[in-house]
């Protein structure tokens, strides 16, 4: 077995420490050899990674020393601009200083012959972690989890459209498990396979909507899940570039068609077995409690409400139910969750982290969960409403104050872009006044 396996199932912080350990020793090594590249990786807040290439021999120094990257990566906009600064980004955007990024060799994974992908944790010079960093927020919420004594294990599933170069989905129409209909993306998706042997792909298949495809990883440790969903996305648009076409994201691609990331959850003790029935159910109270004051983490963008709004399969209203795609959380089997609030341009790290702290919450309260099919509530059904929630303080306290302030900041932007532009919208109603 490579030290760079995913191994399936919970790790806990400690024993991902330990395997980070292992795995550094042999990519000290591989880093060392002539021609060897190293791609250090930062998740930012908008679903993508900052990155800086470093060759060798210097990549392997920085498995030692780290290495450096601006601040105001945790604090940009999508075209990589500073927010407009509020209390909570002031460490992030005052002088624009370095953070130091120590590598997680634990995420290491081949991007070519001698080029690989490396993950990272950022750090001030003093060696307090970056709290906006969303790889911080979710170490965070894991160690609060293990206080109860619990690990979860994460499945993610992110949905994707294939477009042409001119803004056509690959297929003319929706394909649900279809393999007819899909000979258009037969060798993209070959490739897709080939640069993705590593990830840990449990399957995929052809989906609803004209041009999409899902996606979905095998359960393992909370920040590996996160980390490679994000990777999988990474290699996903290389290759779809490749063959002259463009991986979407969206989660609305087109009004009533959504591109959702399901997150699946399950719980084990610390020291391993799994399967706790009063647990989970607790953790799922606290989640349907408290979905709708996070509704900004699963939706962070104009698009995302329309995904909400219009998609059928992306439930707004919060009720559970076993196995029913229908309701915002699938129970499948007897101790695994389906969380399906999320669109696919959520941040993976800030969707789990968001999950575990309202989940935890519910274990420390010891919240029974309600009855199936009850309704418990909405998400928000705005940007703005989705403002206004994040601004009444119970995201907050569950996943602290500059975290609350950073996404607020990131969501009010992204209403005075949206205020600032002209779209197709604005013209086809327009002419309809003449």
């Amino acid at each position: 077995m490579s030290p760079f396996d995913r191994p399936v199932g919970p790790r806990s912080l400690a024993v991902r420490a330990e395997a980070g350990s292992a795995a550094a020793e042999v990519l000290r090594r591989v880093l060392a050899e002539d021609g060897a590249r190293l791609v250090l990786l930062v998740p930012d807040p908008h679903a993508r990674f900052a990155a800086v290439e470093l060759a060798a021999p210097f990549a392997a120094e920085v498995l030692d020393s780290g290495y450096g990257v601006c601040s105001y990566v945790f604090a940009w906009t999508p075209e990589r601009e500073p927010l407009p600064e509020v209390d909570a980004l002031k460490p992030y955007l005052g002088g624009f200083g370095d953070l130091r990024v120590r590598l997680d060799a634990a995420t290491a994974f081949r991007l070519g012959d001698q080029t690989w992908a490396v993950v990272g944790d950022a750090e001030f010079p003093s060696g307090e972690p970056a709290g906006l960093a969303p790889r911080t927020v979710v170490r965070t919420q894991l160690a609060r989890l293990e206080e109860h004594g619990l690990v979860p294990s994460i499945g993610i599933e992110h949905e994707v459209v294939f477009r042409s170069s001119a803004e056509e989905p690959l297929t003319g129409h929706g394909v649900d498990y279809a393999l007819g209909g899909t000979e258009r993306l037969a060798p993209l998706l070959a490739d897709l396979r080939s640069a993705t042997a590593g990830l840990g792909v449990e399957s995929a298949r052809a989906e609803c909507h004209p041009g999409q495809y899902e996606v979905v990883l095998r359960h393992r440790d909370a920040l590996a899940a996160c980390d490679d969903a994000l990777l999988l996305q990474m290699v996903t648009r290389r290759v779809a570039a490749r063959h002259g076409a463009r991986a979407d994201y969206l989660a609305a691609p087109e009004p009533g068609q959504g591109n959702s990331c399901h997150v699946h959850l399950s719980l084990s003790a610390s020291d391993g077995p799994a399967g706790f029935p009063l647990a989970l159910g607790a953790f799922l109270a606290g989640v349907l409690r408290d979905a709708r004051a996070l509704s900004a983490v699963w939706a962070p963008t104009w698009n995302s409400y329309v995904r909400l709004r219009t998609a059928p399969f992306s439930p707004r209203e919060l009720r559970w139910g076993p196995d029913d795609r229908t309701a915002s959380i699938r129970l499948c089997g007897t101790s695994r969750l389906e969380f399906r609030f999320a669109g696919a341009d959520a941040q993976p790290h800030l969707v789990v982290a968001a999950l575990i702290a309202a989940g935890t919450a519910g274990l420390a309260e010891q919240l029974s969960s309600p009855d199936a099919g009850a309704l418990c509530g909405q998400l928000a059904s705005s940007p703005w409403e989705a403002l206004e929630l994040l601004e009444r303080g119970r995201a907050a306290e569950l996943l602290g104050e500059d975290v609350a302030a950073q996404q607020a900041a990131l969501l009010r932007e992204e209403l005075d872009a949206a205020l600032g532009s002209v779209t197709d919208l604005h013209r086809r109603r327009g002419a309809l006044r003449s």
